[in-house]
């Protein structure tokens, strides 16, 4: 199934600096969801973990067919270097970024936005399961 547009909330966590992490991803057409992600990564940063579940929530996007995205995540950081407000200074988080982009360049329109926790809260929820199971 193709979908016009998309909107995702991601996040990814770790327990531990870096630590056991996971990451989750809920994506919705409209009011509908028609997916979501927990993995669990093993050992990473929470930075780490959360372009990793960006990365997994636009491949899964790609899958579907995307043509528009709006992105959600809870991360700042991760939010401002998407949008070019900051450099991508440490070198582990340089090739994710690299791998954002690349997959970024499969959509027509993709908007990245940074919002607060409690409104990611399905996202978080699938990050912390994923830690959870460790699988």
């Amino acid at each position: 199934m193709n979908y016009e547009e998309l909107i995702i909330f991601t996040d990814g966590g770790a327990r531990g600096n870096p630590g056991p992490a996971g990451i989750g991803a809920v994506l919705y057409n409209g009011k509908e969801k028609v997916a979501e992600l927990s993995k669990y990564l093993g050992v990473a940063t929470n930075n780490q973990a959360e372009y990793r579940a960006l990365i997994e929530a636009l491949k899964k996007a790609k899958e579907l067919g995307a043509k528009k995205l709006s992105v959600f995540l809870d991360s700042e950081l991760v939010v401002k270097q998407l949008n070019r407000e900051y450099k991508v200074k440490n070198k582990d988080l340089a090739p994710l970024f690299l791998e954002v982009y690349n997959l970024s360049l499969s959509f027509s329109n993709i908007i990245f936005t940074h919002v607060y926790r409690e409104n990611n809260k399905e996202a978080d929820r699938l990050a912390n399961e994923a830690m959870d199971r460790r699988c």
